[in-house]
């Protein structure tokens, strides 16, 4: 029987992705201290790993194919295709950001002022390159956790570090002076699986469904039915992926109108609606748009 081994992230982006591959039609299960969840899919076998390691096992061919940071896929200058990229994170779904960071009340403004200083971060390879292009000296010292602290306790000048609002690292009292790049989630395939034909059309079969879950995300549908004599007047407010769904009502000169749209102008969209002649509106969730 085909078989795709599949690597999910553990740590900050676990819930996230569990919560995206049900709404795409797979259910993964994970019990206590189990690395090796269960699926809904007898194509799949499923295994929980650090994003950070994601693209070394994916390059190896440990696993076919696996969830991580471009971020990580950087840092690691891993060898892999990028078969999607999938736009969210634990919080959102908008780019992290990896920022360079020091003491509130610091000296140091830019870039430059850093020559000789020593910075501490998880991200130490990209890092190290990116100062090196710029021309800088910097000593980078790789940080185990807590890196906001390491500026307090006077082992670090600075840090680079990942944030999605920056609010973590002004509680520890320092301050974002450049942003060194912007990662997503990605989803990656060994080159050699990638080659295959079957693995291949299940990779992107995944990566298609991902993406219609999370095109969804920030989308609803709306139904409602219009009279005829007002048609045009509501159509004209109704955005639409491609045009509006309508139907006739049975022995009537109503028709029953259906569309996608963002969530956030549905709250100034169905008054204007209900204004113009709209009834019987309903708005529900979508799990895929594709």
């Amino acid at each position: 029987m085909n078989l795709l081994k599949l690597g999910i992230p553990k740590g900050s982006l676990q819930e996230a992705t569990i919560k995206l591959f049900h709404k795409s039609g797979w259910n993964i299960s994970i019990a206590d201290r189990n690395y090796f969840p269960e699926i809904n899919d007898d194509t799949l076998a499923c295994s929980i790993l650090r994003a950070q390691e994601m693209p070394i096992h994916v390059e190896k061919g440990t696993i076919d194919a696996g969830l991580t940071g471009r971020d990580w896929k950087e840092e690691n200058e891993s060898d892999v295709v990028v078969a999607a990229d999938l736009i969210y994170s634990k919080l959102s779904q908008k780019p992290a950001r990896w920022v360079l960071a020091v003491s509130a009340d610091s000296d140091i403004k830019e870039l430059s002022d850093l020559n000789g200083k020593v910075i501490a971060t998880e991200l130490v390879n990209f890092t190290r390159k990116y100062f090196t292009q710029k021309g800088i000296d910097v000593k980078v010292e790789f940080s185990w956790g807590t890196t906001e602290a390491k500026v307090a306790a006077g082992l670090a000048d600075a840090i680079v570090e990942v944030t999605e609002t920056g609010s973590t690292i002004n509680a520890h009292g320092l301050k974002i002076i450049h942003e060194l790049m912007q990662s997503n989630t990605i989803l990656i395939a060994n080159k050699k699986s990638w080659q295959d034909p079957w693995k291949r059309t299940k990779i992107e079969n995944i990566s298609l469904l991902l993406k219609g879950a999370l095109r969804a995300e920030n989308m609803v549908g709306l139904k409602m039915n219009i009279p005829k004599e007002r048609l045009d007047g509501i159509i004209s407010l109704l955005p639409s992926i491609t045009s509006p769904t309508m139907a006739n009502l049975f022995q009537s000169n109503w028709v029953s109108v259906e569309v996608m749209v963002n969530k956030e102008k549905v709250r100034e969209l169905i008054p204007q609606l209900i204004r113009r002649g709209a009834k019987g509106i309903i708005e529900y969730p979508l799990n895929k748009v594709i």
